[in-house]
């Protein structure tokens, strides 16, 4: 007798818990084909994909439990981790600032997840500018550049040939694109570190200080408040939250107008940085 979805979709949940995301991605596979109606079906497998790394394969259920719950957080969620991993900044942070959304609306405990993970594309929305930007300033490391990720794109071409030939397991052929793509990214960073001691002014790396920046908005604090919790935002961003839900975003615990303090330490410290960097007014 044919296992029900419900049944299909409880054996999953087990594998997955045991670590075993492989079975849990079939499994999750036969429940779909029982009811393809059902969200969660789509965002557990998701869920699963994303522990494999097979990102495409993640989005499209996302797109699919998004397509049947357009109020998905975890569709949205995960769809922002596969994007963020497929080097697509500004699809994810326009996904997770939408899980976001929803989550501080449902009051879901996954606020602070979310979080980082919007602060994850916006850092690297901005690398992506930064690196033009950097790029278009000197010939010679663009070019340096450019050799360096072609010569990865033909290991990974390499991996991808013993992976058709059997040569390599799935797991062995991620580990060995993972090893890649780190050593690729140490080495663009060595290089561009040389470039930026060479002339600082115009090749040096610029970036935000995460303390810097307020968890509602994701923008540099311009009059930072702290909670009872010990979390700080800017007073604006907060009081439009506190219009809408009398909670912390991020700790979900009871807030109310009353419970705000003035960070004075941090504002000035807000105020220096945006003095001494301009362009941060753009972050």
């Amino acid at each position: 007798m044919a296992m029900s979805a419900v049944a299909l979709k409880e054996q999953g949940n087990k594998a997955f818990k045991a670590g075993d995301y492989k079975e849990a991605e079939e499994l999750y596979s036969k429940a779909i084909q029982q009811d393809a109606s059902n969200p969660a079906l789509f965002t557990n497998r998701a869920f699963s994909r994303i522990k494999l790394q097979a990102w495409d394969a993640c989005i499209d259920d996302c797109v699919r439990a998004i397509a049947l719950q357009p109020d998905s957080m975890k569709g949205y969620y995960y769809l922002a981790q596969a994007q963020v991993a497929l080097h697509h900044p500004n699809e994810a942070l326009t996904s997770a600032t939408t899980a976001y959304d929803i989550c501080l609306r449902t009051r879901d405990s996954s606020a602070s997840n979310i979080s980082a993970l919007i602060l994850q594309a916006k850092k690297e929305k901005w690398a992506v500018k930064e690196r033009d930007r950097v790029r278009r300033r000197s010939d010679l490391l663009r070019e340096l550049e450019d050799a360096l990720l072609h010569a990865a794109d033909g290991q990974r071409l390499q991996v991808d040939q013993r992976l058709q030939h059997l040569e390599l397991d799935p797991t062995e052929g991620r580990e060995e694109r993972e090893e890649i793509a780190g050593a690729t990214r140490r080495k663009v960073e060595e290089l561009r570190n040389v470039f930026a001691l060479s002339d600082p002014a115009n090749l040096a790396r610029r970036e935000v200080p995460d303390y810097l920046i307020d968890n509602i908005s994701f923008a540099i604090m311009h009059d930072p408040v702290v909670t009872k919790t010990g979390n700080s935002y800017d007073r604006s961003t907060l009081l439009e939250h506190l219009k809408r839900s009398d909670t912390d975003p991020l700790t979900r615990e009871p807030l109310t107008r009353e419970d705000l303090r003035p960070n004075l330490a941090l504002k000035q410290a807000c105020a220096e940085f945006l003095e001494e960097n301009g362009w941060a007014v753009d972050w």
